[in-house]
Order: C-alpha cells, then structure tokens, then sequence
C-alpha cells in the first residue's frame, strides 16, 4: 500500500500533466505532450530509486509492431541486483543497479585528554570494557621498546604502567571491548601506529565493589605513579593518577583519609601548568577545607587567581604564605609580580578616567 505522501506526488505529477508546462513535466519524469505514439514513457519513481515499471496497458504496438518485443527481451537480459529487498541496488540509496557499497570507514575515538587518537580497525563484541582489576590477555604489534607479541596485563597494577607507553596502553584499554583491534595514533608521530588488539579480559571491580582498604592501597599506588609522572614532565599523565587516586577516596566515608589535602593540592599543580586556572583554584578550594592552613594549597590557589585576574584575592593568599613562611622565596616574587600588576592596572584605569573628563 502507497503511503499518503506518494499518492500526493503522483497526484502533483499529473496536474503538472495537464497544465502542459514542459519544464515542469521534465522535472515530474513524464515525455512532454506530442512524442511520438512509440517512444518508451517512463515515469519517474517518486521513491527516487530510478524508473518504474510501466503499466501493462501502454500500447507498445502504435507504429512499431516489434517494440513490445525488444523490451520484454531487453528486461529478461537485464542483469539482476546482487542484493538489496523489493529490487532495491545494495548501494546507496539512489545509485544504480550493480554500484558496491562503499567499504566502512575505520571508526576514530579520541582520548579525553589529547594524548592520542585510537583507530578502530576491527571492532570488539558485546558491551563489557576492562577496568580497574581486570587482567587483559593483548596481542602488540609495533610497540616502540616493547618486548614479545602478547602480555597479560592488570589495569591499575604493576610496573609496566611506568613504562614508556604504559599509560597510552591502560587508557586505550579501559576503551576497548572484546576482540577490538585498534591502532594509536600520536599527534606528529612519523611512525606506523603501534596495534593492540584485546584477546581476553577479567570482570574487574567498580569502585562500589572494594572494601575501604584495597581503596586506600589503590589510591596510594595512584598518588606514588602520579608523582612520578609528575616528576618526570608528564603532568597530563600525573594529572590522570591523582584525580583516580581522589575519585577512589572519595568514596570513602568522612573525614576520609588525611592524605586527600595532598592529592587535591597536587592535582591543583598540574591544572596551573596545564592552563586551567579555574579548575586548579577549585582544587585549592577543596584542600584548603580540609586543611586551612596548608601553604601548598594557598600559594597555589593565589597563583591561579592572578591568571584569573583576581590580583587583590591573589595577594592576600601570597601574604598568608608570607606570614608562615617569611623565607619562601616562590611566594614573594608572585606577590611582587601580583603588586606590580595591580599598580599596572590602577594606571590603566586612571588614564581612562582622566580621557572621559577631558
């Protein structure tokens, strides 16, 4: 049965008919008025899937006895689609007949945090991804200073995350499900991608699911990995440590475990040097209520008010650092570079004034 928007067209294409508009019956498919008794007619198909079949009640005879013939010939040696329903191409809606789909295309997932992008070569099964706990059986491929073509690794555990490319492993991994094969692409890497493709992985355990001792271990391995990284210039990497080691205590019942100031303070250093002031001074924030008195979060929370143009909220930070610590030499040259900005901006605005009075 034709859908009522079907009818509308075919309803559409006959006025057009009938007014005799010659460009509008070419646009509607149909031979202008006044073509010959014999030429083949073929209405366009309102699905857009080429031209339909005419109605058996066409005199095909007028004035060519053998037309009748050919085109009944003609339809048997026409070769038939290879797939598709109803006769349908297996193209893309609208090719003709005969015209192969076009190969998927790999599809791309991009770290959050711009490290790399992962290429999905063959994609995985079912819904399941690793995670923290799970052992993951991985075929490598061209994995600069990787030895072997398999390893079983344990996401969240072991020495091997302080590799090189320990860290793009476990974050690539924590994305794939089962049976993926997947490349990494660096950003201005010149060399072949390296390839992990996840054979085999272990139901790991949520959060939730650890009791408050193995979260504390976890987090203590997060913070030792994080400083680490942080130390040796990887600050998205530390960054990454720290916030899983305060998302594993924070599940923790209050107060929670002393060591969260710290990781909040430290995550808070890697905000400032990543650009992101906003989040580093919130970090501070969250420190500062545990411990306000802590001189790493104040010092750190008025450096990233200075960048947000907070100078005089900045300046009484650094003088509270100054106060418990009169010898920090850190804190002193950001308050003088705080002072001096504000006089600066004082100056500015004066000038402005003294422009509207003039």
């Amino acid at each position: 049965m034709e859908s009522p928007n079907e009818e509308e067209a075919e309803v559409a294409t006959a006025e057009v008919g009938e007014k005799g508009s010659a460009d509008k019956m070419a646009r509607s498919g149909l031979p202008p008025e006044g073509s010959a008794a014999g030429e083949e007619r073929r209405p366009a198909n309102p699905r857009g899937r080429g031209p339909v079949a005419v109605s058996a009640k066409t005199d095909w005879s007028a004035g060519d006895p053998d037309a009748a013939g050919r085109v009944r010939e003609a339809a048997r040696a026409a070769p038939r689609p290879a797939g598709g329903t109803g006769g349908d191409p297996p193209g893309p809606p609208g090719a003709p007949a005969g015209v192969p789909r076009p190969a998927p295309r790999p599809s791309l997932w991009r770290c959050p945090d711009g490290s790399f992008v992962k290429r999905i070569v063959t994609p995985g099964r079912g819904l399941d991804k690793p995670k923290s706990g799970s052992r993951c059986r991985v075929a490598v491929a061209a994995m600069p200073g990787w030895a072997g073509d398999s390893a079983d690794l344990t996401l969240g555990v072991g020495p091997w995350r302080e590799e090189p490319w320990g860290q793009l492993m476990e974050k690539c991994l924590e994305s794939m499900r089962l049976g993926e094969e997947a490349e990494l692409l660096l950003p201005g890497d010149p060399r072949p991608p390296p390839r992990l493709t996840l054979t085999a992985f272990t139901p790991g355990r949520d959060s939730w699911e650890l009791d408050p001792g193995e979260k504390e271990a976890l987090a203590r391995e997060e913070r030792a990995l994080g400083t680490e990284l942080f130390r040796a210039g990887d600050v998205r990497g530390a960054a990454r440590c720290y916030g899983r080691a305060l998302r594993l205590l924070l599940t923790l019942p209050p107060p929670g475990p002393p060591g969260r100031t710290a990781l909040h303070a430290n995550l808070a250093a890697c905000q400032l040097l990543l650009g992101q002031p906003r989040l580093a001074a919130q970090s501070c924030e969250r420190a500062l209520e545990r411990e306000p008195g802590h001189l790493k979060a104040l010092y750190r929370r008025g450096a990233a008010r200075a960048a947000l143009g907070e100078l005089g909220e900045a300046a009484a930070d650094l003088r509270r650092v100054l106060e418990a610590e009169p010898a920090n030499r850190a804190a002193r040259e950001a308050l003088a570079s705080v002072v001096a900005k504000g006089r600066e901006r004082d100056a500015e605005l004066a000038r402005g004034l003294r422009k509207m009075f003039t």
